[in-house]
């Protein structure tokens, strides 16, 4: 396939970019927020299906699922979070991850990745998946790769999707997927992520896969700062991360002293001085037990301390939300506006993975273009 088919020109028009503002733009309401151009940087192909596709593709295989009734099994991927808890906020990966085996599945769920991100106002995605899970049928990591090309290419022209390959830390499979990935760029793969575990899988223990793959050309953002604290971040950054998946535990390292002048540590001073972006998924850090709610979230008080932050989804399906839903959710907490989800848009633009100056330029000028439409 080329590259062409895999990605799609940044400045399509969607219903994110509405010729005429509603009644009420001002209001953030949820058809503002729905129609806000959003660019995602963190989400899970396998954390974002669809509960009816689940449904049918678990029937087709013959795969148990916990129930067969559409709004139980939806409760049951959600479940408020799983507890509040990494590890069993992780289990539910175990049912999807089993669907996704052969070429026509994974074909199906990055499509419909792609038309539902489109509906929320998506106009720029980056999608990341370990390609090692879906090797137990038989597929290589090659072809599990080519089929979410395939599904991605078969989505809305309106949207931008490329792949991010993660490679899982507890597992052998790292240098493997790395190298998928890099005969993979012309596919829409643009980087790569180390995912799983960060306690007792520091990102140095794959320092020369790492290395191998910026060689290649691949851009790199590192899970850190999530399970785990700074020491995390400082890993990640010594490997060469350009971005951070999560990484709100930064926060850990910031001072506020009395006369509320921020005084950040050697890890923090070191994101803030490269601008370093944090792939921030607040919904999902709650239900990962990184926060207990989402007013608690370290959010503001990053934003507060300068850094680069955009706004993600990590996983729609066990979090049960949407990249809408997420800036509702921060509208409500924390007050934000329609200048500062513009601002964290255009953050987002600017950290993507794009080579292409010109079409990082379209992109920027297609967000303000759409937020320019939602005012009045």
């Amino acid at each position: 396939m080329p590259e062409s088919d895999a990605t799609t020109a940044p400045d399509a028009t969607t219903a994110a970019e509405a010729t005429t503002a509603p009644a009420h733009a001002d209001r953030l309401d949820e058809d503002t927020l729905r129609r806000a151009p959003k660019v995602l940087l963190h989400d899970h192909l396998d954390g974002g299906l669809r509960p009816a596709t689940v449904l049918e593709l678990s029937a087709e295989i013959g795969h148990e699922l916990p129930t067969t009734d559409l709004d139980e099994l939806t409760a049951w991927f959600y479940q408020g979070g799983r507890g509040a808890d990494l590890v069993r906020y992780l289990e539910a990966f175990a049912q999807t991850v089993a669907l996704l085996q052969t070429p026509e599945a994974l074909e199906r769920v990055a499509r419909e990745c792609a038309e539902d991100l489109d509906a929320d106002g998506v106009v720029y995605a980056e999608v990341r998946y370990a390609p090692e899970l879906s090797t137990a049928g038989g597929l290589g990591m090659a072809e599990v790769i080519e089929a979410i090309a395939a599904g991605f290419a078969a989505g809305p022209p309106t949207i931008t999707v490329r792949q991010l390959v993660c490679g899982m830390r507890q597992a052998d499979r790292v240098a493997e997927a790395f190298e998928a990935a890099a005969a993979a760029r012309h596919l829409g793969v643009v980087g790569i992520d180390l995912a799983g575990p960060e306690a007792g899988f520091p990102a140095s223990r794959f320092a020369e896969d790492l290395a191998q793959a910026r060689a290649a050309g691949l851009h790199v953002t590192l899970h850190a700062g999530e399970a785990d604290g700074p020491a995390s971040v400082a890993d990640a950054l010594a490997q060469g991360a350009e971005r951070l998946g999560h990484g709100v535990r930064i926060i850990e390292d910031v001072e506020v002293v009395d006369d509320d002048t921020i005084l950040p540590g050697p890890v923090a001073g070191r994101v803030l001085a490269q601008g370093i972006a944090l792939e921030v998924c607040p919904t999902s850090n709650v239900h990962t037990g990184v926060s207990p709610d989402v007013a608690s979230h370290p959010f503001d008080r990053l934003r507060q301390a300068g850094f680069v932050l955009t706004v993600n989804t990590d996983n729609r399906l066990m979090s049960g939300v949407s990249a809408t839903s997420e800036f509702a959710a921060l509208v409500d907490a924390f007050g934000v506006g329609l200048d500062d989800l513009e601002q964290l848009t255009l953050a987002a633009a600017r950290a993507a993975f794009l080579d292409d100056d010109d079409e990082r330029a379209a992109l920027i000028a297609r967000i303000g273009r759409g937020y320019a439409a939602l005012r009045p």
